[in-house]
């Protein structure tokens, strides 16, 4: 058996140069909670917001791409919002709040609170959720799901609720993202691997929370985190198993979301549509029951339906295809091979993540020679390549009143690219201009001009070149 894996500090951290746009109040607030408030100490007041959005980590930390997604898409590009970090214990070492070190950073960002709740009674601690409330985004830290399954039924589950339905959004990352699934592996007996899980899916390290959190177009889900890094395809087919066999999930049918760590994590829009950031992450879809999943006896199931999705794919949640996958089977507790990596038996077209695509055709370097994508589908895709250190590829993009489009760039890590969005005349509207090779760009941009014009997304070289692609998603609400 595993242990549960300590909250550990995020790897970035913001230093703020002046005492003027942040405050920090630390200070404990009824029984063992201990909130710090980074930013403005008041919050923004404003009647609607464009959500919900939703960010899915494969690992504790924030992945500034998905944030500054989330956070555009909740404020409409405009303005600035509040964030609070749930956590159920300290960082072992490092800063106190190392999440709102990052997302303080970010444009948009009025305030980032972090509370600290170590026992389940702090879900009821009355400032807590008044800030919570107060908030557009709430954010679970990495650590032990089992402490934040402990909040439900607590004042604090209906705060989180609240967000949402006003319009915000909720995230988390490792036990953070096991806890925005409506069906919650949460490993209150202790963490399973996938060997003993598909040894005997009813081994009593494998528990799950229902009746939690259950948001738009993500219903019958089961999240996984450190997917491939920590093998646990095997244990998530093994709790879907389990969730058809006890119907947990409704329709007989449950669906399992596994990211990756290392900068992996899923965006999904207030229309069902997810984009993936970083690292892979996969789909699976347990439809019939189980030929085998029984007490003290090794799983059999038959043709787990896969999606892999990679940086810069899209899936859509409300509307799940019925292609694009690849299968893999589950037999006397022994996985088919290469579970993570397989060929899909039919093209979406545009269907699911389809959308079309255009790829860059060179010379496109200016806006008179930019590749033409004004009749690219939602979601769509723009590819190219950075092949020198002064490259521009230029994307010729129509958009119509009262239309929003949102674009991530998935950058490979040969080399640093930055993203620009482009009025006709070339002037920068918005932009996306995160440091790093291999670090993804985002930006969103919304129409309110009447009829319908023409912009162009410039896509451009900081340093490095090579042949690697880039892929940037469009996708339009």
């Amino acid at each position: 058996m595993t242990h549960h894996p300590f909250r550990a500090p995020a790897a970035a951290v913001v230093l703020l140069a002046t005492t003027a746009s942040v405050l920090m109040a630390h200070q404990p607030a009824q029984a063992a909670a201990e909130r710090t408030r980074l930013g403005s100490a008041s919050d923004v007041s404003r009647s609607a917001w464009n959500g919900p959005a939703f960010t899915m980590n494969g690992a504790g930390g924030i992945v500034t791409a998905s944030m500054t997604r989330a956070i555009d898409e909740i404020r409409g590009g405009t303005g600035s919002l509040d964030v609070v970090v749930l956590a159920g214990s300290a960082p072992t070492s490092g800063s106190r709040t190392p999440e709102c070190d990052t997302i303080t950073g970010l444009t948009g960002v009025n305030s980032c609170t972090t509370w600290t709740l170590t026992t389940a009674s702090d879900g009821n601690n009355s400032q807590m959720n008044t800030d919570v409330r107060n908030a557009e985004f709430v954010y679970f830290a990495g650590g032990d799901q089992c402490r934040y399954t402990a909040w439900k039924g607590t004042a604090l589950e209906a705060s989180v609720e609240a967000v949402a339905a006003k319009g915000g959004g909720s995230g988390g990352g490792s036990a953070g993202h096991h806890i925005n699934s409506p069906i919650v592996y949460d490993a209150c007996n202790g963490s399973v691997t996938s060997a003993e899980a598909l040894a005997n899916p009813y081994d009593r390290y494998v528990s799950f929370t229902t009746g939690m959190f259950t948001w738009a177009n993500y219903g019958a889900v089961i999240n996984d985190s450190h997917f491939v890094t920590r093998d646990r395809m095997g244990r998530t087919m093994s709790f879907l198993a389990r969730a058809v066999k006890d119907g947990l999930a409704p329709g007989g049918s449950a669906w399992g979301v596994g990211v990756e760590e290392g900068g992996g994590s899923l965006f999904l829009d207030r229309n069902g549509m997810a984009t993936q950031y970083g690292r892979d992450a996969y789909v699976v879809l347990a439809d019939h029951q189980p030929e085998q999943a029984v007490d003290r006896k090794p799983l059999t199931y038959s043709s787990f339906k896969i999606w892999r999705l990679t940086p810069g794919s899209t899936f859509d949640f409300k509307n799940r295809p019925t292609c694009g996958y690849y299968l893999r089977s589950v037999t006397n507790g022994v996985t088919d091979a290469n579970p993570y990596n397989g060929t899909p038996l039919t093209d979406c077209g545009s269907q699911g993540g389809g959308g079309s695509t255009v790829a860059e055709s060179e010379p496109n370097d200016t806006r008179d020679t930019a590749d033409d994508a004004t009749a690219l589908a939602s979601p769509g895709t723009l590819t190219g390549s950075m092949k020198s250190t002064s490259d521009r590829d230029y994307f010729k993009v129509s958009v119509a009143a009262g239309q929003t489009v949102s674009m991530n760039c998935a950058v490979p890590t040969a080399y640093d690219a930055d993203a620009y969005w482009l009025d006709a005349n070339g002037s920068t509207l918005t932009r996306s201009v995160n440091d790093g090779a291999g670090t993804d760009e985002s930006l969103s941009f919304t129409r309110t001009a009447t009829g319908t014009g023409a912009y162009y997304l410039d896509v451009e070289a900081y340093s490095g070149s090579g042949t690697a692609t880039y892929a940037c998603t469009l996708t339009r609400s």
